[in-house]
């Protein structure tokens, strides 16, 4: 775990995590501030804004999103523990995603609240971003 307190920041908006067939073909409507997405042999899943996916898709939502402030390093170690485990004892479920820069954790939308209050109380803190965020 690491041993200074994470700033995170949340996300503006409202995300949807979709699940499409292995062969689809990247879809226009995943658009927006913030777009994933990830093809394996059996699927090809994309989180992004919430209120453009077509009913058609299959898709699970709304979600509200935050980031682990800065620039992590890619050798640490423990960044995502210190954040799921106080979640997990919450019975609060994530869906995380990491980049090259940082990790993101998804929280359904109704359980925002209750997710930063557990966070803060895990020692973390919920900043505002940066003007280049």
């Amino acid at each position: 775990m690491p041993a200074a307190r994470l700033d995170l920041i949340w996300l503006p908006g409202l995300h949807a995590v979709c699940r499409l067939g292995p062969k689809a073909a990247a879809p226009d409507w995943a658009a927006g501030r913030f777009v994933s997405s990830t093809r394996t042999a059996d699927e090809l899943s994309i989180v992004c804004e919430f209120g453009g996916v077509p009913d058609e898709v299959r898709q699970e939502g709304p979600y509200a999103m935050f980031r682990v402030a800065g620039s992590l390093e890619l050798g640490l170690t423990g960044i995502l523990a210190s954040l799921a485990s106080p979640l997990a004892a919450a019975g609060i479920p994530i869906f995380a995603l990491s980049t090259f820069d940082t990790d993101y954790v998804l929280v359904r939308e109704r359980d925002r609240a209750r997710a930063e209050t557990k966070l803060i109380a895990a020692g973390h803190r919920f900043v505002e971003p940066a003007e280049s965020s």
